[in-house]
């Protein structure tokens, strides 16, 4: 079980140090590629007196990924907005309990005292039909 968690632990640390080393290792990338990228990729090949040598390429790669960077950070932006879990209280009356007798409840019934013969007739008849 501890050499499970050294693994995950390990693996957890290396995508936080891929994250971290993302554009020095493009830079490395471009250093190590740089003739290739010369000959075949820059965009300025065509027009040696430029002195480009593979810059172009660099530069739109750190522009890709700055972009996807701010793309990222936008939608983790959104994500927590939208989905933020609320602050959701429960509120509880506390009240003592109360046990009442049934003699001290008073029952009342309310269809007893109306009597539709008193009710004016203005006021309850079907609608009538213009």
């Amino acid at each position: 079980m501890e050499k499970f968690k050294q693994w995950i632990a390990l693996g957890l640390l290396s995508l936080m140090l891929v994250k971290v080393w993302v554009i020095p290792l493009l830079y490395l990338d471009f250093e190590v590629r740089r003739d290739y990228i010369v000959a075949n990729l820059c965009v300025n090949r065509n027009r040696p007196q430029l002195h480009c040598d593979g810059k172009c390429y660099l530069a739109k790669k750190l522009a890709a990924l700055e972009e996807q960077e701010k793309k990222q950070a936008e939608k983790d932006y959104m994500s927590k907005l939208l989905f933020q879990p609320m602050e959701l209280k429960s509120y509880e009356l506390m009240m003592p309990a109360c046990q009442m007798r049934e003699s001290l409840l008073v029952s009342y019934n309310f269809l007893l005292q109306v009597k539709l013969s008193k009710l004016s007739p203005d006021i309850f008849h079907p609608p009538a039909i213009v």
